[in-house]
């Protein structure tokens, strides 16, 4: 075992053996991350474990429960999460002591005595009880070896929860034997609540035994906070925004709860050992885990067992090279990222569903998991964890598809059998398709990719704000938005976007090409929020303005960052993001000054919190990936040591870690929902991975070392490879990935255009719906506030999808779409391919207007001619106006519709612009629409040329 004399401070840094590692448990050290707010536990566990015996510290950090800086032990809890944002299970801590029973009693300790690795963990209090925790998945064994008393106690401390605890019981079977339940929950203030139950037995008997109330402080009952949908939030401290659902199981809490004891008469034997099973269904459920588990009295064996189970996942990467601290940390990483999510179903098969019901796992698959931390792990821990554990991955992926079926969403951050709204976006529909890129496929795809469009096209709980996507193609900073912690409009539309990839993807890969056409297309709505003169993501108003008072190193509108940290955030169409920036060399200079700080300095890039973690690796789609090398081996050096404190941020349950693990390989899974990666440099001489085909990737580092990140040239099978991606069948089949390193840049190395990783442009056609039907007014939002023209208004007016509208001596090829469906495109910079020469004129109008700004023609020859554009407000600001100088109205409507109401009788238009003259003997080939706006939203319809041609 790993002492922690030895973690304090990190290991000399020394070159480790050339020698692939065999045995990378023992090099795992688990305090790192237990300090510096990266709250993760050093405690027993087993890979994605129900139980995780670990100890809890009076500073209590959230989930983890372990400050390395205490200096004296509250508990020692069964179940632990690692590093999330709020307070999260420390279920049932049980507390040796000696002497008379004191339920707030604590223990001091030092680290010298503490010792610590995968499975295991041991500590000599100062009270002459020495400690040990071992564990299998649904059940944990102990070891205490008490001074000579007739007063060796165990404590139960049901009270001490994390979070607020109720409905605390505790039973005594036998002078051997207790069991009890307690129900906690409310994770970040949430509704969410669970019950665990739990069964202890001992080798001797106990001499008495008792319960007693609470005598100490009771954990506070977190509560949700009113905050408006725009207002920032600190980093890695979620709050929860808005209204939220009712749990299936009502929580109910009380003041204090019940403790009990028992107390051993340690005079003739001072060794008591104690086996615990935990269910999430009954306490019959807990013997049977328990029994099954753990039949015998065989502490070291159950040690060996756990130790064994790591070996073997871990050993999934193997590892030569590198310094010995370089692969701790590399170990260790990985340990943490294969902690969760974790098994909620029993021995038996049954597991308390969402619904509040009790279900039973899926014929072929082995359990049922639970805890997701969305918004984190989506970005690549869930990627990783289908790489090393292809099963673990597929039985979660087949959870999360039960979860919906049991409520018709999916988990989005869930503790075990409760939902609780925290955080942003739609993360399940990247989960479950990361899993299937990376291998993990033993799951009901297909169900999966149909619940996936079903949530991403009707209105739900886990997509506040769908209605704004879906007819404004963004979030607006003032809209309205309802139930389930809305906020952070601007990140949050982005963060839709790649869940709409994700599911384009899996669409994709299961022969789909309708629907992975439709969210690749919707996944480009990142470009609505862009900015073409800040060169910035920015939060609009429903008005389609842009929200005044806009920073790029403000977190308002955005969740945990800024536009700084969030700009780049468009992980499969990086190519499309540097051209908007107006291209590679642009976008080259934001990065840099982005990545002028790897901690959030000045509002830049924050390599301890998860929007910045595609940051680095965005030089390789602009022909630097040399910068992606040294960046990312700034972080691994600056961000990560084999220390308490080597970790920044907190672990989420597992992704900081995963992020390390495989910048540490050489690569990054950017693209949701894909197997692409994109390239750094390998840390280590040799890693050689094991795919769920059971083929191997091996990745050789030839001059590997801190000080040569550089790739000097690299081969595939032995071939040159001149790309800054893994190639495409190496996930599945495997092969070898060469490298030579270096210690300075080789600049031309994989820089072409073609050596980019792959970028996903969709084609964006309409992003605004404008026009709902009579009989459904509320499919259409051509202002932002629920208003919209009329189809059958415009029928009645001559105006039919396909028609033509002639107006200023052009004739229009009106939007052959249906009513409800995207038809026009709101100004933002949009290219829109066009034909046609002589003179062009823009059908359309102005929400909020006038409306002003200036397109670019571009021609067949690649020249361009600058167009003003303006439209008159579509109703003339209800008659009070006249139409600008130019526009002259193509079509007039009585009426329109009104979403919720039948309609608004209001004189509503559309215009066509004065013709403006075209470059003589030059045809178009694109028009680029106005990005700078001066008011509202300026609508384009159709463009028309005097000359024949379309758009």
């Amino acid at each position: 075992m790993l002492a922690t004399s030895a973690a304090a401070t990190p290991a000399a840094v020394r070159p480790a053996s050339s020698a692939v590692v065999t045995a990378p448990a023992s090099l795992v050290n688990p305090f790192i991350g237990t300090s510096n707010s990266a709250d993760d536990f050093p405690g027993a566990d087993v890979p994605f474990g129900m139980v995780q015996w670990s100890p809890d510290t009076p500073s209590r950090p959230d989930g983890g429960g372990y400050e390395y800086n205490d200096s004296s032990i509250t508990g020692f809890s069964l179940t632990h999460i690692a590093g999330p944002g709020c307070g999260a299970g420390g279920d049932i801590p049980v507390l040796p002591t000696v002497g008379s029973v004191n339920t707030s009693a604590t223990d001091g300790f030092s680290h010298a005595g503490e010792s610590a690795s995968p499975g295991s963990y041991a500590v000599s209090l100062n009270n002459g009880v020495k400690t040990e925790l071992t564990a299998t998945t649904r059940s944990g064994m102990a070891r205490f070896t008490f001074p000579s008393t007739t007063q060796a106690n165990l404590i139960f401390k049901l009270a001490g929860s994390q979070n607020v605890d109720s409905n605390t019981q505790f039973t005594v079977v036998s002078n051997t034997e207790v069991s009890g339940q307690v129900t906690s929950g409310k994770f970040c203030g949430a509704s969410n609540s669970y019950t665990v139950y739990f069964d202890m037995v001992f080798d001797q008997s106990f001499a008495s035994h008792g319960t007693n109330v609470a005598t100490g402080s009771t954990p506070s009952t977190p509560s949700a906070h009113a905050k408006s949908s725009s207002a920032p939030e600190a980093v890695n401290r979620p709050v929860l925004h808005g209204a939220l659902p009712r749990a299936v199981k009502p929580y109910a809490a009380q003041a204090t709860a019940n403790n009990g004891y028992v107390a051993f008469n340690t005079t003739s034997n001072p060794v008591v050992q104690a086996k615990v099973g935990i269910s999430y269904v009954s306490t019959a459920n807990a013997v049977a885990n328990r029994t099954a588990e753990n039949s015998g009295w065989d502490f070291a064996g159950v040690q060996s067992a756990a130790q064994s189970t790591w070996n073997s996942v871990l050993g999934r990467v193997r590892i030569a090279g590198g310094t010995s601290s370089q692969q701790t940390v590399f170990y260790t990483a990985l340990y943490h990222s294969l902690l969760h999510p974790n098994v909620i179903s029993d021995s038996n098969g049954q597991y308390y569903g969402f619904d509040g019901k009790t279900h039973t796992v899926d014929s072929g698959h082995s359990a049922a998991y639970a805890n997701y931390s969305g918004w984190d792990v989506y970005r690549s821990q869930a990627q990783l964890e289908a790489l090393v554990d292809p099963q673990a991955a597929s039985d979660t992926a087949q959870s999360m598809v039960d979860d919906y079926s049991q409520t018709g969403q999916f988990p989005k951050w869930s503790e075990n059998n409760g939902e609780s709204y925290v955080m942003v976006g739609d993360p399940a529909d990247e989960i479950i398709a990361d899993y299937y890129a990376f291998g993990a496929t033993d799951f009901d795809s297909a169900t999966a990719l149909t619940d996936m469009i079903t949530e991403g096209t009707t209105a739900n709980n886990n997509r506040p704000g769908l209605n704004y996507l879906q007819q404004l193609g963004y979030l607006p900073s003032n809209g309205t938005y309802g139930c389930c912690n809305p906020y952070g409009p601007a990140s949050t539309t982005l963060e839709y976007n790649s869940a709409d990839f994700a599911i384009s993807a899996l669409a994709g890969a299961l022969g789909d090409t309708t629907h992975q056409t439709a969210f690749a297309n919707r996944a480009q709505d990142w470009q609505n929020l862009f900015d073409y003169g800040s060169g910035f993501i920015q939060p609009r108003d429903r008005s389609g303005s842009w929200t005044s008072g806009f920073s790029a190193t403000s977190g308002t509108n955005f969740v945990e960052g800024d536009s700084w940290q969030y700009t780049p955030m468009v992980p499969f169409n990086v190519h499309g993001l540097a051209t908007a920036m107006g291209g590679d060399s642009a976008m080259a200079t934001f990065l840099n000054t982005d990545l002028s700080s790897l901690t959030g300095g000045g509002g830049y890039t924050d390599l301890g919190n998860e929007p910045s973690l595609n940051i680095p690796w965005e030089y390789d789609y602009i022909g630097r990936p040399y910068r992606t090398q040294q960046v990312v081996r700034q972080v691994q050096d600056q961000i990560w040591t084999n220390a308490p404190s080597g970790l920044a941020g907190n672990d989420d349950l597992g992704e900081m870690s995963s992020w390390y693990v495989w910048s540490a390989l050489g690569m990054y899974p950017e693209t949701p929902g894909t197997s692409d990666l994109a390239l750094g440099s390998p840390m280590f001489t040799q890693s050689l991975i094991t795919l769920p085909s059971g083929n191997i990737l091996t990745i050789n580092g030839d001059n590997a070392a801190d000080n040569a990140p550089y790739v000097q040239s690299a081969t595939w099978n032995g071939s040159a490879w001149n790309n800054a991606y893994v190639p495409a069948a190496a996930v599945a089949s495997g092969g070898t990935l060469g490298f030579t390193l270096g210690t300075t840049a080789n600049t031309s190395w994989a820089q072409a255009a073609s050596a980019a990783p792959p970028s996903y442009p969709g084609a964006p056609g309409y992003g605004d719906v404008g026009i709902s039907a009579d009989s459904a007014s509320s499919s259409a939002n051509f202002d932002g506030g629920g208003y919209s023209y009329s189809a059958n208004a415009l029928s009645a007016a001559g105006v039919t999808p396909g028609g033509t509208v002639t107006a200023n001596g052009v004739s229009f090829t009106w939007p052959n779409v249906a009513a409800g469906q995207p038809d026009n495109y709101e100004a933002n910079g949009q290219s829109i391919a066009a034909s046609g020469s002589g003179a062009i004129s823009f059908l359309g109008s102005a929400n909020n207007g006038p409306s002003s700004g200036t397109a670019t023609v571009v021609y067949a020859d690649g020249t361009t001619q600058s167009v003003p554009l303006a439209f008159s407000d579509w109703t003339l600001n209800a008659g009070a106006a006249l139409p600008l100088s130019g526009n002259a109205i193509a079509a007039t409507t009585t009426y329109r519709n009104q979403a919720g109401a039948s309609s608004q009788t209001v004189a509503t238009h559309l215009f066509a612009t004065a013709p403006v003259t075209l470059t003589s003997g030059k045809a178009v080939a694109r028009v680029r629409l106005p990005s700078d706006t001066n008011t509202g939203g300026l609508h384009v319809f159709a463009i028309g040329f005097t000359v024949t041609g379309t758009a």
